[in-house]
């Protein structure tokens, strides 16, 4: 475990605090992203997919039978391709699959339930050009995790065939605030806030009921959903929405697997260059993902 490491990033982010103007906090996170350059074996060719732009992404080696499909994170109001094109390609080398990351509407400007009808094209577009749903992972990280859980809880209302498992990394599940963590972490984060998570749930939001199954999945009867990994970091003001849907998922006999990584900062995975425990967890994210898309229990 290298602490100085994660302090490094710490002092970074402090160095640059979030701003006020959206616009800008937008391109504080893509250049979160820009920051770190793409290894030379991997290829990324923008698509469509069902209408949603988005992109497709292979290393060496990938098996293009199998796809993750992955949902960034941002708060529902910022993040995007470029904000985790590394952690994306990385994600699918250490899956060993090609992944389809997904530019889902953002708000303000598109409330819910524009990201989870985005969501949702996306994963008929897989099925559409031919993809088994045993061979599809669907990940998300923050709100891009409780987006990745909307999207399932749709599918399985809609009858459509699930995915074969999920990957979500400091995921975002209870936009009604309602986390220990939220006070009890506040101090460590320097990611989030319970006051910037307000503003972020109100402008997704948009009048709708923070406790909906689809907004907060956490709500939700999460009966019949496929393996979940869920990995959070200790220092996260959102450490208590992973370990209360492991609970709530398990409960509802469901396989979790939840990982607690000690001292990681939210989303620690986008610092995966420089962090050794970002590298370690997409290793064994690529680990889970792998024996799931063989059939097997997870390790």
């Amino acid at each position: 475990m290298s602490v100085t490491q994660i302090n490094r990033i710490r002092a970074r982010l402090a160095a640059r605090p979030r701003p006020r103007d959206l616009a800008a906090r937008r391109e504080r996170l893509d250049s979160l992203g820009r920051d770190y350059v793409l290894p030379s074996d991997v290829t990324v060719t923008p698509v469509l997919a069902g209408g949603v732009p988005a992109e497709w992404t292979w290393t060496a080696g990938a098996d293009d039978t199998q796809v993750l499909l992955f949902l960034h994170g941002g708060g529902y109001m910022a993040g995007s391709l470029a904000s985790h094109r590394h952690v994306v390609a990385e994600a699918g080398r250490e899956a060993g699959t090609r992944t389809l990351a997904l530019a889902y509407r953002l708000a303000p400007e598109h409330p819910f339930p524009a990201a989870v009808d985005d969501a949702l094209a996306g994963y008929r577009y897989l099925l559409d050009g031919g993809t088994a749903p045993e061979h599809i992972v669907l990940a998300g990280e923050s709100a891009g995790g409780g987006l990745a859980l909307a999207t399932v809880l749709s599918l399985r209302e809609a009858g459509l065939p699930l995915p074969r498992c999920l990957w979500l990394s400091s995921p975002w599940v209870d936009l009604a605030l309602t986390g220990g963590t939220l006070t009890d972490k506040a101090a460590v984060d320097p990611l989030l806030s319970q006051a910037y998570l307000s503003d972020l749930a109100a402008a997704y939001l948009a009048g709708s009921d923070p406790r909906a199954p689809l907004v907060s999945p956490i709500h939700a009867d999460l009966a019949g959903l496929p393996p979940l990994l869920i990995q959070v970091g200790s220092a996260e003001v959102l450490l208590d929405d992973a370990v209360r849907l492991a609970s709530r998922a398990g409960a509802a006999d469901c396989a979790v697997s939840l990982q607690i990584w000690p001292h990681m900062i939210h989303a620690w995975h986008l610092f995966y260059p420089e962090v050794d425990e970002g590298r370690a967890a997409l290793r064994q994210a690529g680990s889970f993902i792998r024996s799931q898309l063989r059939g097997a229990e997870p390790p």
